[in-house]
């Protein structure tokens, strides 16, 4: 029944796929290494124009490598979860360093790079080189949870049952197009809070809804107002709209809350996405 499922869901993609810069046939490994990086818990649609600009001032990893890490960090702007900017900048490096300016093409070498965890190397090795994996996000979890299994939502984590289904249906040929296709009918049709059944191409085989779409373990959103993620945000959009370094009292400026600024400022300090220099002022990291 698994193995059925793949044609419904290629004939869709190939009539409702978004035309994606990173997905087009000129895209390079660098372009979509780093689309696949910035799409990490953050929607297309906040990633579109992040990405056009970070390809346009560093179209290749040589280019990023020669600017200091806290460039990455203020290019990369507002788009959250800023570790990822130093990741990209840490790949850029290595990727200089010790693969000719190329993105390597193995799942291993992609793996291997500062940052990357199995998802990420599966699907560079995959849309960047064709290779055949199970590229095995949020999206294609959901929609192999819901059709197979006929559950609601994945587990918290990946299991080994997970990937196993998930490699059972990886096919012969045009594996990097099911991933895909899988992983868009996730983003568009199969959503997490709203799942659009009536224009699913594969809703009459559907687990889950032909068992009346049962409710599965309640899921909070994550809080995000008053949190030390969003202090975090504020002090480092000082640092990042700022020509220099910035003293101590701008930082203080943006947030009222003393111990909980502190404990922010300490914990960008200890990520490496900001430094205090000698004289008590604070900068994005140089290198």
């Amino acid at each position: 029944m698994a193995v059925s499922l793949r044609r419904p869901i290629l004939d869709w993609y190939e009539a409702h796929r978004r035309d994606l810069p990173w997905r087009r046939p000129d895209a390079t490994p660098w372009g979509i290494l780093v689309s696949e990086i910035m799409l990490q818990q953050t929607p297309v649609v906040r990633v579109l124009p992040a990405w056009t600009e970070w390809m346009a001032r560093w179209p290749t990893p040589e280019a990023l490598a020669k600017e200091p890490p806290g460039e990455a960090v203020r290019q990369w702007g507002r788009l959250g979860y800023p570790r990822r900017a130093l990741n990209l900048h840490a790949c850029a490096k290595v990727i200089t360093a010790e693969h000719g300016g190329r993105v390597p093409s193995t799942y291993a070498e992609l793996r291997a790079l500062p940052g990357v965890g199995d998802y990420t190397a599966a699907a560079v090795a995959s849309f960047a080189f064709g290779g055949r994996h199970a590229v095995l996000d949020t999206n294609v979890r959901r929609v192999l949870a819901r059709a197979i299994r006929g559950e609601e939502h994945p587990p918290r984590a990946t299991t080994a049952a997970e990937r196993r289904l998930a490699e059972s249906l990886v096919p012969e040929v045009g594996a990097p197009r099911w991933a895909v296709a899988v992983m868009e009918l996730g983003a568009l049709v199969c959503t997490a809070r709203a799942p659009r059944c009536e224009a699913c191409p594969i809703a009459g085989q559907c687990a889950w809804r032909l068992a009346g779409r049962p409710a599965g373990p309640v899921r909070r959103g994550q809080r995000y107002a008053g949190t030390d993620r969003q202090c975090r945000g504020r002090l480092l959009a000082v640092l990042r709209e700022a020509d220099g370094p910035v003293p101590k009292s701008a930082l203080d400026a943006v947030w009222p809350d003393q111990a909980q600024r502190e404990r922010a400022l300490d914990s960008l300090l200890d990520d490496g996405l900001a430094e205090v220099l000698p004289d008590g002022t604070y900068r994005l990291p140089a290198g």
